[in-house]
């Protein structure tokens, strides 16, 4: 078997590549590791299984429950709910482990699955690998009242993550009024209930998942119907959701873009305000842009860079003990509130900074100054060879041409003989050029 995990759970086209039956043999592997290891002693195992609305969740989630309570765990099944929300109430429920059945982002017809350990944090990569190890493994099987019952529990479980989320706010929502898209994904309830709790007057679109429709045109991919939304309402903002709520972008009253980087800028400065943002840093990817970076520098926040993935800002900030970080994509990690990126959580700390200031969105978001960004996907090169020499040595040039203002970074793609060049310039046309020129070298150098 090849790597099954990625960097976020098992994903794949459903039915083909995540199967019922990988669903139910994964989660009896899991619970062997996870008992083999002591997270069970004592106690009669528990788990919590959530998902999104695809329609192959259904029979995955309905694959995992078998597999955990064959294994003799008990499982609570919540229905469709956020993939944070899973995360909470893991956590808040001293359960031994949580489930997600969802794809995030992606189309519909793919789909995932994730594990959380104890207290709702992603499961370490040994534990992974321990997993996959003993897929398929001979074991003496439970009987009797050995093993695991399974309870269904949806309402009072979305209830429990609304008022946990509402609880986070200092300032009520009260005169605003926000558009919010829900990507016809895992918050199409949740989402707009978080923010009517709060006080905000709430127009919904896109909350009416019938299991196929997940982000399609609709969400923190396609921010356009939001945009258009937010301008018909007259709405002081929106936010956007993905299919499982882990990311929000933003939208100003005028109907233009915010995005993760602005929103962390916004929420940076008001946690350091308060006191509130440890170490008085931010911790964001290499994808952020260089603006961010700048804005902060300005504000007198630092920044700690790390690769792309939240699981690589959520491990820089356990190491470093901060509070804050995420990615440009709107996958942003408030860790006094939660153990993995939270939209809704974000969508209400976002709202709640401009009621607390009475500025406008757009005002907030200005502090960030997003410098011209152009990326190239180089295809039909060998990634492995982005050392070479002479490349490196143009990359250099091009960066010291740029200054201050400007950045290079060229990233192998993981899975493609791609490579992307990205350049950050102080106008469009500057980032174009060096862009495209950085290509071509990187044509010359790695061609196959």
């Amino acid at each position: 078997m090849g790597r099954l995990f990625g960097t976020d759970g098992v994903r794949g086209l459903a039915n083909r590549d995540v199967t019922a039956e990988l669903a139910l043999d994964v989660s009896v592997a899991a619970a062997h590791v996870l008992a083999s290891r002591g997270a069970f002693e004592g106690h009669r195992p528990r788990a919590v299984v959530g998902r999104d609305p695809r329609a192959s969740g259904e029979f995955l989630s309905a694959a995992v429950a078998a597999g955990l309570a064959s294994a003799g765990v008990d499982v609570d099944m919540v229905g469709v709910l956020p993939t944070p929300a899973v995360a909470y109430l893991t956590g808040a429920r001293g359960v031994d482990l949580g489930v997600v059945l969802s794809a995030s982002h992606n189309p519909m017809p793919d789909n995932g699955i994730k594990f959380l350990a104890r207290g709702g944090h992603k499961l370490e990569d040994d534990v992974e690998r321990a997993i996959e190890a003993r897929i398929g493994e001979d074991w003496e099987r439970p009987v009797g009242a050995d093993v695991g019952r399974i309870r269904v529990d949806i309402g009072l479980a979305g209830q429990q993550y609304v008022e946990h989320l509402v609880s986070t706010i200092g300032t009520r929502l009260d005169g605003l009024r926000i558009v919010v898209d829900c990507a016809n994904g895992a918050a199409s309830e949740v989402g707009p209930a978080a923010l009517r709790e709060a006080g905000a007057d709430v127009v919904v679109i896109n909350a009416s998942p019938d299991g196929r429709n997940i982000n399609e045109d609709a969400g923190s991919t396609h921010p356009e119907p939001l945009q258009a939304a937010v301008v018909a309402a007259h709405a002081d903002l929106g936010v956007a959701f993905d299919g499982d709520a882990d990311r929000c972008l933003a939208v100003d009253a005028e109907g233009r873009l915010v995005d993760g980087d602005q929103i962390m800028g916004v929420l940076a400065i008001a946690l350091r305000d308060r006191g509130a943002l440890p170490h008085d840093t931010l911790v964001t990817t290499v994808m952020s842009n260089l603006g961010l970076r700048l804005a902060m520098q300005a504000a007198g926040i630092a920044t700690v860079e790390t690769a792309v993935g939240d699981r690589y800002v959520l491990e820089a900030m356990r190491a470093g003990g901060y509070g804050l970080g995420g990615e440009q994509s709107g996958h942003i990690i408030l860790a006094d509130h939660a153990t993995t990126g939270d939209g809704v959580l974000t969508a209400l700390h976002l709202a709640a900074q401009v009621a607390a200031t009475g500025r406008s969105l757009h005002e907030l978001a200005s502090v960030v100054r997003r410098l011209p960004q152009t990326l190239v996907n180089v295809a039909g090169v060998d990634r492995a060879r982005t050392d070479d020499g002479v490349l490196q040595e143009a990359v250099a040039a091009a960066e010291k041409s740029l200054g201050e203002t400007g950045r290079v970074l060229l990233r192998p793609s993981g899975t493609e003989p791609l490579v992307r060049v990205m350049v950050e310039a102080g106008t469009q046309d500057e980032a174009d050029r060096v862009a495209h020129e950085l290509a071509d070298v990187v044509r010359e150098r790695l061609a196959l």
